[in-house]
């Protein structure tokens, strides 16, 4: 069986901007970079959705997970994001969906999954999400998105990213993963209509910005490092994933989305954007004397970068919903 929705060669595809080396943070994370590479192959731009960036939360041991809301997804362009129920081999499924024209979303194990040799590939076992695009069963291959980019894999890898292997069909408590496939209907007609939508969600997501997240850091900080300093590096790597990584990658895309608006005749945007690159670059700095410090087994002060990014923080919200009330 061979089924594909996008003629894609892993080789020769060109990942979207968004995923440029030169940006202060080229990965954000697993669910979110997908997306970026699905919305760029499918034609559109993912700019266009990140309006929902400004209502992260500092969740009290985390920064939000930020993830494209559904709702969004479908409202800007036609893509209506649904579970998908297991209950026969993943391969069979995949060729239904992908035979229907629908990408699959399904979490497998990055062990088997060769971009990410280096770190989980062949070494580690770890949750992530992959959309396939294509299926080839009797080649034994697989192209996917993952990250920031669209991938191939075959052989070993095909039989244990879809679990044909005999060690995982042996295990009786084996649960099927969780899985989505993405329904196509009419996107947008027009740029103006798509910025016209844009702007809405944006005032919706506005509505419920959190109370204060960077301050909420600052008097939990203490805690934060204390704990950094009584562990391992491994810790630190999870820290600086769910902490700076998050909240800095989230305020770089909230300032490309911004942008998107700019482009799209929208005035007095370019100090807030300015903004969110200071954002961007206070966690990079945070990362980066916070890893000196797990190192060293150091304590690290901090109180002067959390200030500048309250500040910051506070005057981005300020600008946009003065801009959009």
């Amino acid at each position: 069986m061979t089924a594909r929705l996008l003629p894609l060669d892993a080789a020769t595809y060109r990942a979207s901007a968004l995923h440029s080396g030169e940006r202060q943070w080229p990965e954000t994370n697993c669910y979110v970079d997908l997306w970026i590479e699905v919305l760029h192959a499918l034609g559109f731009d993912p700019r266009a959705a990140l309006g929902f960036t400004v209502a992260q939360d500092f969740e009290g041991d985390q920064f939000t997970f930020f993830k494209f809301p559904p709702e969004d997804l479908r409202a800007l362009f036609g893509l209506s994001v649904q579970e998908l129920t297991l209950y026969d081999t993943l391969e069979a499924h995949l060729a239904t969906q992908i035979g229907r024209g629908r990408l699959v979303l399904v979490e497998v194990d990055a062990f088997h999954l060769p971009d990410t040799r280096g770190a989980s590939y062949r070494r580690d076992h770890a949750k992530t999400t992959i959309a396939v695009n294509e299926l080839d069963t009797v080649d034994r291959r697989l192209g996917y998105f993952h990250g920031p980019g669209y991938f191939a894999l075959d052989g070993e890898d095909f039989d244990g990213v879809l679990r044909r292997t005999a060690t995982l069909r042996a295990l009786p408590d084996l649960l099927f993963p969780y899985a989505e496939f993405v329904k196509r209907d009419a996107a947008l007609a027009t740029a103006e209509a798509l910025a016209v939508t844009a702007r809405g969600l944006l005032r919706v997501h506005l509505a419920r910005v959190p109370a204060d997240p960077f301050g909420q850091l600052a008097s939990a900080f203490e805690s934060h490092v204390a704990t950094l300093l009584s562990r391992d590096m491994a810790y630190f790597h999870q820290y600086a994933f769910n902490v700076p990584r998050q909240f800095g990658a989230n305020f770089e895309l909230l300032g490309d989305h911004l942008a998107w608006l700019r482009d799209h005749g929208d005035r007095g945007l370019d100090a807030v954007i300015l903004d969110c690159g200071r954002i961007a670059t206070g966690a990079k700095t945070m990362q980066f004397q916070l890893a000196r410090a797990a190192s060293r087994r150091k304590p690290v002060d901090q109180t002067a970068n959390l200030a500048d990014l309250a500040a910051a923080h506070a005057r981005v919200l300020e600008t946009l919903r003065d801009r959009y009330r």
